[in-house]
């Protein structure tokens, strides 16, 4: 009996083709219904119930093959018969039944699994109660964050989750629990009025440390340096926007997500130096001078270094910048021509950043090295 069976699964072999068409011989099949393929010549072995889907190998005729289930597919009219059921294979590829001869009931194959889209998180409606004037917003759930924004009385927020944080004697009361708005952004539930929140999950971003001005200087140097070796641009220049820009990088941009310049993603892309993207609501103002809030999605970094040289790549490759890079070696003009080429909108601009490298000696980390 042990000698029937193992000349019996000896003889459940495929040919596959092997890149050349020419075909050899498989190893066998687990077991399945055993039957005999009926073809003139060789019958196309294929990765899916189609005509369309890919060739994957072959199939003599007379040989014997181990079938696993039936599906339906695309229809064919073979030598035994016309039809739209597909064999699947043991080994998970597949031959039209129009070709197959057996005499024992082929399984139906089960149905896929559905695929499910994750739910979206349950948000909570809150709303401010402030008797104290604005209530600050924050990049994470506590004091110590930067301010991202403020919120006045009677604003109704969607809310996703509680973290902890610094206690706050509110309006409506005194608590510890920080509420996370569906921007991404914290404010204290000292001054929210909502339902139960579920607790958040994850790590809150955590702040980069508030430092001096000259310890921030020192920190900007290596990164503004390899951003003019690797792009052109005056270290003194990159050192002085990030200054004016993330107010010695205060601002909730910076100090979480390492963004000193502002510098946007663009559909989705965020380039080669940053690391994703971080949507933030933010004013945005027209050339008539209405501003609005909208969210928009900023470039998140690993470190201070990869912003600095991200901010010369962005200037290097917008051609709009180009006219600077005749001055790679005046940092005075090459603010400027990024000013005229319409960098920023703010009239007083380039003395601002021209005093900010006068005010700190800037100058001398030009190297040109």
């Amino acid at each position: 009996m042990r000698h029937t069976t193992r000349r019996l699964l000896t003889g459940l072999v495929l040919v596959l083709a092997a890149g050349t068409g020419a075909g050899m011989a498989a190893p066998a099949y687990a077991a399945g219904v055993t039957a005999t393929i009926d073809v003139n010549g060789e019958l196309k072995v294929r990765a899916a119930p189609s005509t369309a889907a890919k060739a994957v190998g072959t199939v003599k005729d007379n040989r014997k093959v181990s079938i696993a289930c039936a599906v339906n597919g695309t229809s064919v009219r073979g030598k035994v018969r016309t039809t739209k059921v597909w064999d699947r294979l043991t080994n998970g590829t597949y031959v039209s039944h129009s070709y197959v001869r057996t005499s024992k009931k082929i399984p139906a194959c089960a149905a896929p699994a559905k695929k499910t889209t994750p739910a979206a998180p349950a948000l909570v409606t809150g709303t401010v109660r402030t008797a104290d004037g604005a209530v600050n917003v924050r990049s994470g759930p506590g004091t110590a964050y930067p301010v991202a924004g403020s919120l006045t009385n009677n604003t109704v927020l969607k809310l996703v989750c509680a973290a902890p944080g610094t206690s706050v004697a509110g309006t409506v009361r005194t608590t510890a629990q920080w509420d996370k708005i569906s921007d991404g952004r914290y404010v204290a539930h000292a001054y929210i009025l909502s339902g139960t929140l579920k607790a958040c999950t994850g790590t809150p971003p955590v702040p980069a440390p508030v430092l001096t001005p000259a310890q921030f200087i020192a920190a900007a140097v290596p990164g503004a340096q390899q951003g003019w070796r690797e792009y052109g641009v005056p270290p003194s220049v990159t050192i002085a926007q990030a200054i004016l820009e993330s107010g010695w990088g205060r601002s909730g941009l910076s100090s979480v997500d390492r963004n000193y310049f502002g510098i946007k993603c663009q559909n989705g892309a965020y380039g080669p130096h940053a690391t994703g993207c971080h949507v933030y609501r933010t004013t945005e103002c027209s050339k008539a001078g209405k501003c609005f809030q909208i969210d928009d999605a900023f470039r998140t970094y690993g470190s201070m270094a990869r912003s600095f040289r991200d901010h010369g790549h962005f200037l290097r490759n917008n051609k709009r910048y180009t006219p600077a890079f005749a001055y790679t070696k005046n940092a005075d003009k090459f603010i400027e021509q990024v000013w005229k080429a319409g960098y920023a909108t703010d009239p007083n601009y380039v003395s601002k950043v021209t005093g900010i490298m006068k005010t700190n000696n800037l100058y001398q980390y030009n190297t040109w090295k």
